[in-house]
């Protein structure tokens, strides 16, 4: 017979094991895990992005800019200081953004009229049929009727919305301006490419294949930006080399660092992750500048963050609601980068990258998030444009270019000081514009200097500039 203390001590550690046991599954099924979503995430679908509320009309908010009603709902324009950027460029119609996610609600009151236009799938054939709608394949690219895009996902050119992401991303992208309805996207003059990769309704979709054919369809169509909001955590090489086309071709790719509360230098996520330098990654703060909780960060592979919390815009049906996510971040700065590009139409990708990077506002909070520190700011990713420094961030030896309007409080409404720079306002008897390019143009060459960057995981290479 076993003794006493035996049955007690067999008797603690059993209760020790299956109450051990027992906290494991239960955080396991409570908690989110990569292991968990990794067949999900290796297959490029997005993340944690719904819709928290709906409705068919937004509240009645004119701005004194645009007559937009919902724009003064709309934290993120604030915080990243859309309004005196719009006063410098409301964007292009000749740059063109392939957004590839859910498809888009096509007749949408403040999309319908910034969709692009397949050139070669417009006007008359020679029938006299409407080119969008003739079954013909008539700029022989092989897509027929591919007006607005293409769904790869039922290899069509129906490009609806049965998720509502797209639809959302969209609107934050390219919402139009000053037609009295709904919202204004950052870059309300656009022309959005529409390239559908995902369908909750269509069951065993490959969607890595679908996404590698959005991005050469976007490369071989013409986008100046390619907008992403899917990953996943495996590397893939056909991705990798597919966006790398676009590289080539001097196109941007923004893309969302992910929504899976993780450190991306320690646990990867692509195609954001991917070493390539036309890449820019991003993560999504709430008003106060904290990085959401559910997203992603990195030192190392997170390059920037954005507003993405409880981010009005545009869904299916004529009807506006809330999302927060990377997601909703990353549209954001492809608006930014809209706006640069139609700015200054000669840039390339990594010149408006590097634009965007190094203008947005240092932020302590961000330090340990992101490999720039910094946030948003519209406005000053534009107006540097002007200041007399180049795209590698040398500051020209003439100065007499530089608008002091723009870093004085009287220079005109359009032109007001930044409320939050300390240097608009002249101090210690120093010239207030000498004084702000002094501290912007240290900060501009600070992040931009030539000193070896730590790598971008995704390839063999070693370096990396902005």
């Amino acid at each position: 017979m076993f003794s006493r203390k035996w049955w007690i001590a067999t008797g603690g550690v059993a209760l020790l094991f299956f109450g051990g046991l027992g906290i494991y599954l239960f955080t396991s099924e409570s908690s989110p895990s990569r292991t968990q979503s990794s067949k999900k995430d290796s297959n490029r679908v997005f993340e944690n992005s719904f819709i928290t509320s709906q409705t068919d009309k937004v509240e009645d908010e004119p701005s004194a800019l645009f007559n937009d009603p919902a724009i003064s709902q709309a934290w993120g324009l604030k915080k990243s200081d859309a309004a005196r950027a719009w006063s410098i460029t409301k964007g292009s119609k000749d740059i063109v953004v392939a957004i590839i996610d859910t498809g888009i609600d096509e007749n949408h009151e403040d999309l319908h009229d910034n969709l692009w236009m397949n050139p070669g799938e417009t006007g008359k054939d020679a029938q006299g049929r409407d080119k969008s709608n003739n079954g013909v394949d008539d700029d022989g690219n092989g897509f027929i009727d591919d007006v607005h895009g293409w769904n790869f996902v039922s290899n069509n050119n129906k490009l609806d919305d049965n998720h509502g992401h797209g639809t959302h991303i969209a609107g934050i992208i390219g919402a139009e301006a000053g037609n009295g309805k709904g919202i204004i996207g950052i870059s309300p003059e656009v022309s959005l490419m529409v390239l559908k990769y995902y369908d909750p309704k269509v069951p065993g979709a490959d969607n890595l294949k679908n996404t590698v054919a959005s991005i050469k369809y976007a490369v071989k169509m013409g986008a100046k930006i390619i907008n992403y909001s899917g990953g996943g955590v495996e590397f893939s090489q056909e991705e990798h080399d597919a966006i790398q086309e676009a590289e080539k071709k001097g196109i941007l790719f923004v893309a969302a660092a992910g929504n899976e509360r993780s450190n991306s230098d320690q646990h990867h996520y692509y195609p954001a992750d991917y070493k390539l330098k036309n890449i820019i990654s991003v993560t999504a703060i709430d008003p106060s500048t904290q990085v959401l909780s559910s997203s992603n960060y990195g030192v190392d592979t997170v390059d920037i963050a954005a507003p993405g919390q409880n981010i009005l815009s545009c869904l299916p049906g004529n009807a506006y609601g809330y999302m927060t996510g990377t997601s909703q971040a990353t549209a954001f700065v492809t608006g930014a980068a809209a706006l640069v590009m139609a700015h200054k139409q000669s840039f390339q990708a990594e010149d408006v990258k590097k634009y965007i990077l190094s203008t947005g506002d240092a932020q302590t909070q961000l330090a340990s998030k992101t490999r720039t520190s910094r946030q948003l700011n519209l406005y000053k990713a534009l107006t540097i444009l002007d200041q007399g420094i180049s795209a590698t961030g040398v500051a020209a030896a003439n100065s007499q270019n530089i608008d002091k309007k723009m870093w004085t409080s009287d220079g005109g409404k359009n032109n007001a000081a930044d409320p939050n720079d300390k240097n608009s306002q002249a101090e210690d008897g120093l010239d207030p514009a000498a004084s702000a390019m002094s501290n912007f143009g240290k900060s501009l060459i600070d992040a931009m200097g030539t000193k070896t960057k730590r790598t971008r995981v995704g390839t063999q290479q070693n370096s990396e500039g902005f």
